[in-house]
């Protein structure tokens, strides 16, 4: 008799339909997966590069200097990105890194935007915070935001080395940078999804060695 009252007073199960964009996304990450796959296999070959940045980082963060950070929209919060996991933490505990985002602090890049002109938001930071063996790493998709580039003017009369992260086009800031990785693809997006794997890797090997060099010590 219960069995009969549940039957009675069951809701009916309604057909499954389609999610909607399904087909949408699946064929969207296929692509992606394709495009990344052989951006990947590209960027293999410049292994070099990326270590030689590597090592710049490090020996500028083991001898007590700093590294300054810029760029702009995705390649801004790539420059927070990288900023964080080093002066906070990536991987391991240890003591935080000097590294120090130039795209943070809305105040004072409102301020020169509205002064100076927005030109000269990271070159007049760089002037003020950037010190002989210090180290500033540039992010951009295009390499030619002036901005970017007028930082790496900058950054040469203050003694500071220049690294620039960019796409595979050639660019003003790659040719003004003391040294630059070209990731090998075009694509806004891929190039940004790049980036980040570039902030991984790198934090990676830096937060190691320094790790691995405090405890020699």
């Amino acid at each position: 008799m219960a069995i009969d009252v549940l039957a009675q007073n069951a809701v009916p199960i309604a057909p499954s339909r389609p999610t909607p964009y399904l087909d949408a996304v699946t064929i969207a990450l296929a692509g992606r997966r394709t495009q990344l796959d052989r951006a990947l296999a590209r960027l293999g070959g410049q292994a070099e590069t990326l270590a030689a940045i590597a090592a710049r980082l490090v020996a500028t963060l083991s001898e007590g200097q700093k590294v300054l950070v810029a760029g702009n929209g995705g390649s801004a919060a790539e420059a927070q990105h990288f900023a964080a996991e080093l002066l906070g933490r990536f991987k391991r505990e240890r003591e935080p890194y000097a590294v120090l985002s130039l795209t943070a602090d809305t105040a004072l890049l409102t301020a020169v935007a509205n002064d100076y002109g927005y030109s000269d938001v990271f070159a007049r930071q760089v002037r003020a915070l950037g010190r002989p063996g210090d180290l500033l790493l540039l992010f951009s998709t295009s390499g030619e935001s002036e901005n970017v580039v007028r930082a790496a003017a900058a950054a040469r009369t203050r003694g500071v080395t220049t690294v620039a992260v960019t796409s595979e086009r050639p660019s003003r800031l790659a040719r003004a940078a003391d040294l630059s990785l070209r990731v090998p693809v075009t694509d806004t997006a891929v190039v940004q999804e790049l980036h980040m794997l570039v902030t991984h890797v790198l934090c990676d090997v830096i937060e190691a060695e320094l790790a691995h060099a405090a405890e020699r010590r």
